[in-house]
Order: C-alpha cells, then structure tokens, then sequence
C-alpha cells in the first residue's frame, strides 16, 4: 500500500507515536491522532502534521470502550473520507508488585492493551472493507517475544503483550480475504521512560548489542515498511537492538 492520499488514525501519540504519525504524513498521508487524556500532545502532533502540508485530526477515545472507539473511527472516516490504516499504540506501563494487584487492576491493563487492541481493530474494518482493504499495526513488546518474562511487577503487562502477538496472528488469518494485513511491532530499549535513572539507562545500553536506545524514528521506520508490504501479515517484528540475545 502507497501511503500517498490514504488516511491512518494513530492511536497513543504521545512518546513514540508521535514519531509514527509524522512518519506516515511524510509519505503523503492524512493522520488522525486518538487521544484518551492527552490532548495537548495530540494537538502537538496534528500541528507537526499539517506543517507537512497533510489533513489532521485530533479525536478523544477511550480503546477499552467500544462505543467510544465506534464513534471515533466514524468521526475520522467522515472528516477524513475514509480511513485505511490503523497504528494502535495505547498502552499501560505501570508496575504493580504481585501482592498488590488485584484483579481490577490486571483487567485494567489487560482491558487496554489487549481487549483495547481488538476492540479499536475491529471498530476500523468495517471502514477498511469498503475501501477495498488496509492495514493494521498493533504493538506487542519485546519480554514476551523472547519467550521469557525479565522483570518483576508487570505481570498484566506481559500478558496482554504476548496476547496481542497472538491476537496479532488471529486477526491476520480473519481479515485476509478482505486485504487487511495484520501485523505488530515488539519494541524493546526505545524511549526510557522518564523516571529511568542515568545508572539505569546505562545498564540497558550495557545489556543491548548495539549499545543504545533505539529512539521512536526506529519505529517508525518499521511501521511505515508493514503498511507498505502487500504480502507480509501476522507477523511480530522486535525491534530492540538484539536486546532478546542477552
């Protein structure tokens, strides 16, 4: 698929799917931008994409909820006219030691990363088969596909991201016949999130083969090459600098 014209809605543009976004606008695309609470850092991406000289959106949604997701994608089917991508990276990152979670908060997590991911990859076909196919890129994370969990208290999180690999694979397999490609990309040392201390941003630079934090512009780059592949589908693509090897 040739970028050019088409319209994508990124979900979670925030840290790396800023990156993603203004990524795909380079290559000729609309971009919408789903934001659940964060909307000055959509506004922020939608004014980098319209200085690119393409349509942008900014579209309030909550992926956990359906009816919220519905809405959304019918909001940027018609401000847009139509919509062919979906780059889905809503996500929760927040440590709970086992002794304090709680159900609630594993369906929480769960409810968005996993559930989330279905529930927005679903609200978007109805509008991909009437534009004769599209694509969909989920984000699973490096842990679960190097067959292991590595660290301690975020048990729901490693769940749901194995499950989106899975979901990944089963959504590939649904949708093939009406030309939507499913794929997923497994980040590993990409942004440190911002409480990370200089002792540990060093220790992950240590424990990666290349050395280094990746940055959202690797991302992205892989992004963009599974929107535009026309034969590559239920695949979970890492992308952690050979982090796994270690």
């Amino acid at each position: 698929m040739q970028l050019q014209s088409r319209v994508a809605l990124v979900a979670g543009a925030k840290r790396i799917g800023h990156d993603v976004a203004v990524a795909i606008a380079g290559r000729g695309a609309h971009v919408a931008i789903a934001y659940r609470r964060s909307r000055a850092e959509a506004d922020r991406t939608v004014a980098a994409i319209r200085a690119l000289g393409r349509k942008a959106i900014a579209v309030q949604a909550d992926v956990a909820d359906e009816a919220s997701c519905v809405a959304a994608v019918n909001a940027v089917a018609r401000d847009l006219d139509g919509l062919d991508v979906l780059v889905n990276l809503a996500s929760v990152y927040d440590p709970v030691a086992f002794d304090a979670l709680t159900v609630a908060e594993f369906d929480r997590q769960l409810g968005v990363d996993l559930r989330g991911s279905f529930v927005l990859a679903k609200a978007v076909v109805p509008a991909m088969r009437h534009a004769g196919g599209g694509r969909i890129v989920l984000f699973s994370d490096w842990l679960p596909m190097s067959g292991r969990p590595r660290y301690k208290s975020y048990l729901p999180y490693y769940v749901a991201k194995a499950g989106v690999a899975a979901l990944t694979e089963a959504l590939a397999l649904e949708l093939a016949a009406d030309k939507i490609l499913v794929n997923a990309v497994a980040p590993g040392p990409i942004l440190a999130p911002d409480s990370t201390s200089d002792q540990e941003r060093a220790a992950v630079e240590r424990a990666t083969p290349l050395g280094r934090w990746g940055g959202g512009e690797e991302i992205a780059k892989v992004v963009v090459s599974l929107i535009e592949s026309d034969f590559m589908t239920g695949q979970t693509v890492r992308v952690d600098g050979g982090r796994h090897l270690q």
